[in-house]
């Protein structure tokens, strides 16, 4: 298992948002979690990345304890992190914020990962002069994920990454997420509003209500279960 949360309560300051909360992250997959609005999807990330206070449970990555590391030091370990908002530098060329994210590889690596990076975005190389605050949401969003990718991470963490998007935009950028999985072998873990999209892609999933996890197990199951509105919204309990 490369990524696991074992019994997790964390939050903020006194305010407690997860309850013992479980979640396992496995090589190579897409893993999806789901819920409505102040669920706790971004306090679960936010637990793993050290930006949340736990208070019990622990986080583990590639068997080895990492709750309670500085945020910092557990990038460095091969987790990029993407948050909802503020996740480019709109004053700077698609360029400047490639080279902005690439603060940890050797400056000889620097070209090369850029070539590769933009191979798999090619509507950024189109772009590359232009300021990231010029482009559609859906090319900051691909622009936000690539600089990710600059740091040759392990595991990608998604915060909701289609907010303000039209659907046929936001269908387009989780879209660009499998393409990553099996090109590149990326482990991903995103938190979604928008479930019937991501649970299509996705190949296990969550289901966070109220700070408790209602549903794990594989994404379609989810998806096509008969009380999913119900289960979404809390009503009811698997």
């Amino acid at each position: 298992m490369l990524l696991e949360v074992r019994n997790l309560i964390s939050g903020y300051g006194k305010l407690k948002v997860l309850f013992n909360v479980n979640l396992d992250v496995e090589e190579k997959e897409i893993t999806v979690v789901v819920g409505p609005n102040g669920a706790g999807k971004t306090t679960l990330l936010n637990s793993i990345m050290g930006i949340a206070t736990i208070y019990d449970g622990a986080v583990y990555y590639n068997g080895s304890k990492i709750s309670g590391m500085p945020t910092h030091k557990i990038s460095r370990l091969g987790i990029a992190y993407l948050p909802q908002m503020g996740n480019v530098f709109t004053e700077l060329t698609v360029n400047e914020n490639l080279r902005l994210a690439s603060y940890l590889l050797d400056k000889a690596e620097v070209k090369d990962r850029m070539d590769e990076v933009l191979s798999l975005f090619p509507v950024l190389d189109k772009f590359i002069n232009r300021k990231a605050g010029t482009l559609s949401g859906g090319e900051r969003r691909m622009l936000a994920i690539a600089m990710a990718l600059m740091r040759r991470p392990k595991i990608i963490l998604l915060d909701e990454i289609t907010t303000d998007l039209a659907p046929i935009i936001a269908k387009k950028v989780l879209n660009q997420i499998i393409d990553l999985r099996d090109k590149l072998g990326l482990t991903i873990l995103i938190v979604e509003q928008l479930a019937k999209i991501a649970l299509e892609l996705g190949d296990q999933a969550y289901l966070l209500v109220s700070g408790t996890m209602r549903y794990s197990g594989k994404a379609l199951e989810l998806l096509r279960h008969p009380d999913f509105s119900e289960l979404y919204l809390g009503i009811k309990k698997i």
